[in-house]
């Protein structure tokens, strides 16, 4: 059998045309005592998306990855996952001139197009992982997806795209069991909710204990029904940095995807653990990405033949996503680049201290403890 063609990166430049229906402060509506800002407004800009394209295109790793684009999802690809009585909503809003159709979720017009676009780029990032037309693959999908439920949108998210892309591979491809990884720094609730009743689809989520949906942790939300077990929170504490999201790999994600034997692995990658990021307060850094990448290839070998697709999520600092970008991708395609990464060194010397580090990894040693085994 041939080698799989190269790393692919979806992406479309109407996905970064996606915006809002009036003017905000970060996540805050502007009136009464919001003044508006003098800067982008709405934390979910397409820069610091936009900034890990460019920084790929101006750097080595242009020559060792595939970009490419996508179609939309089509109606019957987003009903797999959304209620009929959502979407008609969701274009009727969008038709009109956008508005809010959630908490935290507002957009303007055309967004629901490109919704469908951005699910559609994780489609077929998915599918030409399967296929293995690519040997993995990144899609750069803006609006993100995993705080969408069923049928209402929520934190920026429009289209559940993960579990679109997920719910298409499984109707073409017949696949049994998918894991899907989501180390957005906010919990991916929508996710949880679509697939908390299945056992085809095991749902791991890292996540900044408390930070969004608002007070949520979820640790003990292991899955209901035939789900039972194979739903896994792991709420890390606030200032956790590299140690505690590689402990989390090797005690909970690795442990749970190799008793899972999955057909393929799906990421829901957000960027926003980063020490600069303006709506989470973790300490990650681009080296984080990098390993825990590397950590996922290594089960997709074991497991999946190298199945591996990432969908981008959240990530609001501009000048830092942009590195942890390229960082996975320098992992997904095996090749060094020639990117300097300006704020390594500030990060790696804000990391925990070694009481800290200890506290984080009990933690997170308790929790692998208390895992349900599935079934």
């Amino acid at each position: 059998m041939n080698e799989p063609a190269r790393t692919a990166f979806f992406h479309d430049e109407r996905c970064l045309w996606h915006g809002t229906a009036g003017a905000f402060s970060l996540f805050l509506p502007v009136g009464r005592w919001v003044q508006p800002p003098a800067g982008a407004g709405l934390a979910d800009s397409p820069e610091s998306k936009r900034r890990i394209l460019s920084l790929l295109q101006v750097s080595s790793l242009a020559q060792e990855i595939a970009f490419t684009s996508a179609p939309m999802a089509s109606e019957a690809d987003l009903l797999r996952v959304h209620a009929k009585s959502y979407l008609d909503e969701f274009k009727a809003l969008s038709d009109a001139g956008g508005g809010e159709i959630g908490f935290v979720a507002p957009f303007g017009p055309g967004s629901y197009e490109i919704a469908k676009l951005a699910a559609g780029l994780a489609m077929h990032a998915v599918d030409g992982v399967v296929t293995r037309r690519f040997r993995n693959a990144y899609a750069l999908s803006r609006p993100g997806g995993h705080h969408c439920l069923r049928d209402r949108a929520m934190g920026f998210c429009l289209l559940s795209n993960v579990a679109i892309a997920v719910e298409a591979a499984m109707a073409k491809h017949g696949l049994g069991r998918v894991a899907i990884l989501d180390w957005d720094v906010h919990h991916g609730n929508g996710t949880q909710s679509i697939f908390y009743e299945r056992d085809d689809v095991l749902f791991i989520s890292l996540h900044q204990e408390g930070c969004f949906p608002p007070g949520y942790g979820g640790a003990e939300d292991r899955g209901a029904g035939k789900g039972l077990g194979y739903n896994i929170n792991v709420p890390l504490l606030p200032g956790s940095g590299h140690d505690a999201y590689l402990y989390a790999m090797n005690r909970i994600v690795e442990p749970a995807i190799d008793r899972f034997r999955p057909d393929l692995i799906v990421v829901s990658s957000g960027l926003d653990a980063n020490g600069a990021d303006p709506l989470a307060r973790m300490l990650a850094h681009a080296g984080t990405f990098k390993a825990m990448t590397e950590h996922l290839l290594a089960l997709a070998d074991r497991h999946c033949g190298g199945r591996l697709a990432l969908v981008h999520e959240g990530g609001y600092a501009e000048a830092v996503v942009p590195f942890c970008g390229a960082a996975i991708i320098e992992a997904l395609s095996g090749a060094a680049s020639d990117i300097v990464d300006p704020t390594r060194e500030m990060f790696e010397a804000w990391q925990p201290n070694e009481r800290q580090r200890a506290l984080q990894r009990q933690l997170i040693d308790e929790m692998a403890a208390g895992l349900l085994p599935p079934g």
